[in-house]
């Protein structure tokens, strides 16, 4: 195994982040490899696994290696920041990883994040101006903290080349399998999905959202006929009887949903 090119793949553990996701990704890698050395291909690299501790007093994270410990280190290709089951990180908690991630992704590092792990991968400023997913419920806060970015939060997944983004808590899968096809290759990506019976990636989050109105515009119709909307299931959605319900002029009422939030 040591003959074969080592290839690094870091999973950051911060504070928060969730271990199981940290342990599913190592044994999701630890597949692969299996698979890829099964189908006895020389030149197929090996992914060596490391985690990185990070915590908020010092800059660079302390790295151990969970596969391969013996071996030499290989080439770091991907951080990978995992999701988290607290509130996403503060812009000042994060920011000496966020320096680390960006000075390391200057170095060619593909650098990538799952859930709450975007506030973090979106410190580091290389976000801007760029389109990234997160889980569906931390879309508006993300978008609101780093005005610049593209949240798309109806993608499951969105592999921009050197950054990729990931949304809900368990879409660590289809982050790892993204990572497995481009470095191991289709075949062994697909023989890992099947082996673990996850699906591939090319799913979208917008399927498994819940449409959440904004509540807090302060229009009282339209407050009004959104919790009648709530209460009936949406059931009738004719314009007259809409206006009905919000006490309003048809005309009125279309112009009262199309005004933008105060």
């Amino acid at each position: 195994m040591s003959e074969r090119r080592l290839i690094e793949i870091g999973i950051i553990r911060y504070l928060g982040s969730q271990q199981s996701a940290v342990l599913g990704l190592t044994d999701l890698f630890d597949v692969a490899n299996r698979i890829a050395v099964g189908h006895g291909q020389g030149d197929t690299p090996v992914l060596r696994i490391s985690h990185w501790l990070a915590n908020t007093e010092t800059t660079a994270p302390e790295r151990t290696f969970d596969s391969c410990p013996h071996a030499s280190p290989g080439t770091l290709a991907a951080l990978i920041l995992p999701p988290s089951l607290s509130a996403p990180m503060s812009e000042q908690a994060a920011a000496p990883l966020a320096r680390w991630l960006r000075e390391r992704h200057g170095e060619g590092v593909i650098l990538g994040s799952v859930c709450a792990g975007a506030f973090v991968l979106a410190a580091t400023g290389l976000m801007a101006h760029r389109r990234m997913t997160t889980h569906w419920t931390h879309a508006e806060t993300l978008q609101q903290r780093f005005p610049s970015v593209r949240v798309d939060a109806d993608k499951l997944i969105i592999d921009d080349g050197d950054i990729i983004t990931a949304g809900g808590l368990m879409s660590w899968t289809d982050l790892g399998l993204r990572l497995v096809d481009r470095l191991l290759g289709p075949s062994v990506m697909l023989e890992t999905a099947r082996m673990l019976l996850v699906d591939p990636p090319g799913r979208e989050q917008r399927y498994y959202s819940v449409f959440s109105p904004r509540l807090t515009h302060g229009d009282a119709a339209v407050l009004k006929l959104q919790h009648w909307l709530q209460a009936t299931g949406a059931r009738d959605m004719a314009l007259a009887r809409l206006a009905e319900q919000a006490g309003l002029e048809q005309r009125t009422c279309c112009a009262a949903f199309k005004r933008p939030p105060a």
